[in-house]
């Protein structure tokens, strides 16, 4: 099984891709230039077959053998429990930012189980490794950013305590759609007690200016609240 999918992907990479893709994602060497649209198309033919021996089973020497494995878990359907069971034991694999957002963004189930994810993210979020972490901040923005959790949501981004740039990032990224989708407690964060690095804090405000989704006035009091 494993020998045909490697064939599958091998056969799918463009070398210009590579390329372009290498350049995006600088800590990694073992890019083979495969398009995430024909990844995922990979990932829905495993999900309908036998994706549990192929989990088990897979190769984890390339990046996109690595990204295959979480887009297959978004993919694949049983109960909220096996899946986060497939959840945990992929999580440590993640190593750059691409797989890691790509995963995310994957695991719809999270919808219907919102409690349940949420108690099964809180390790993460005050995990000292750098992706397992970020993995906790991304699975929060794309899922957790509304009135019921917005709360919760704020005082775990404030506690994020990582000197990773791609930690802060995260960090930074999510506030900004916190803003963007409740500006109201979002504001009264930014402008109050909070525990933001420098960094963070100019990079969430950053983010902001650059959504479409702010206006031109409100961009402008975000850009006065720059600190140096």
């Amino acid at each position: 099984m494993q020998d045909t999918i490697r064939k599958q992907i091998f056969e799918l990479q463009e070398a210009s891709y590579q390329k372009f893709i290498s350049a995006l994602i600088p800590n990694i060497d073992n890019v083979l230039g495969v398009r995430m649209p024909e990844l995922r198309k990979l990932a829905k033919e495993i999900a309908k077959g036998d994706w549990r021996t192929y989990l088990q089973t897979a190769n984890d020497e390339y990046f996109e053998e690595v990204m295959l494995q979480g887009l297959v878990i978004g993919y694949a359907k049983a109960d909220v429990e096996e899946l986060l069971t497939y959840v945990e034991t992929f999580v440590p694999k993640i190593d750059n930012w691409s797989v890691c957002d790509s995963f995310c963004t994957g695991l719809k189930f999270t919808k219907q189980n919102k409690e349940r994810v949420w108690s099964f993210l809180q390790p993460y979020m005050i995990s000292d490794k750098e992706y397992e972490l970020r993995f906790g901040i991304v699975m929060l923005l794309d899922y957790y950013i509304e009135p019921d959790y917005i709360d919760r949501v704020l005082d775990l981004l404030d506690d994020v305590q990582h000197e990773g740039y791609y930690a802060k990032m995260a960090v930074g990224w999510a506030l900004s759609i916190c803003f963007v989708k409740l500006p109201d407690q979002t504001m009264k964060y930014l402008t109050g007690d909070h525990s933001l690095d420098l960094f963070t804090y100019n990079k969430a405000l950053q983010k902001i200016t650059e959504s479409t989704r702010v206006g031109a006035d409100v961009k402008e009091i975000i850009r006065g609240m720059k600190r140096k």
